[in-house]
């Protein structure tokens, strides 16, 4: 048990606990029921109730959710829009977001040589102007191939 200044008063029964608690005129709080013997607290409820729900929060506040964005590209698209394409993936890349790069392909593109369609992966990856890393490298995916990267 410990009391309402942190001190140790070691190990108490249950009664004797909770007479001391109203004592003080707090309330006893087990802290940890998993040990042997449990560890309880005199200190007020709504006190460690409030403390506990501001801890969640900033642990709440400190996550941060990743999202997937897609840019698509095909095997003709032009140099300019491919700038732009990539502009706009390294901007998600900065915010910290995965990106999912899809090369669409349609008809007999989709049987070209593997070798042909990274190269053309490629040319928008050497676009990005931040740090990244290949997540899961180019794969067939049934409309083409996709790649997905995030900050390195």
């Amino acid at each position: 048990m410990i009391d309402a200044e942190g001190e140790n008063l070691g190990v108490i029964e249950l009664g004797e606990a909770i007479s001391m608690a109203q004592e003080v005129g707090l309330d006893l709080i087990e802290i940890s029921p998993n040990t042997n013997p449990p560890v309880a607290k005199i200190m007020d409820y709504g006190k460690y109730s409030y403390e506990q729900k501001k801890k969640q929060r900033e642990i709440k506040a400190n996550s941060q959710t990743t999202e997937t964005k897609n840019v698509q590209v095909k095997v003709g698209t032009g140099e300019h829009d491919l700038e732009l394409k990539a502009k706009r993936a390294s901007k998600w890349l900065k915010k910290g977001d995965r990106v999912k790069v899809d090369l669409y392909l349609r008809g007999r593109a989709k049987y070209m040589d593997k070798k042909f369609l990274e190269d053309r992966l490629g040319r928008i990856l050497n676009l990005l102007t931040e740090e990244y890393k290949v997540v899961d490298g180019p794969v067939k995916s049934p409309k083409g191939m996709t790649m997905i990267i995030e900050k390195d």
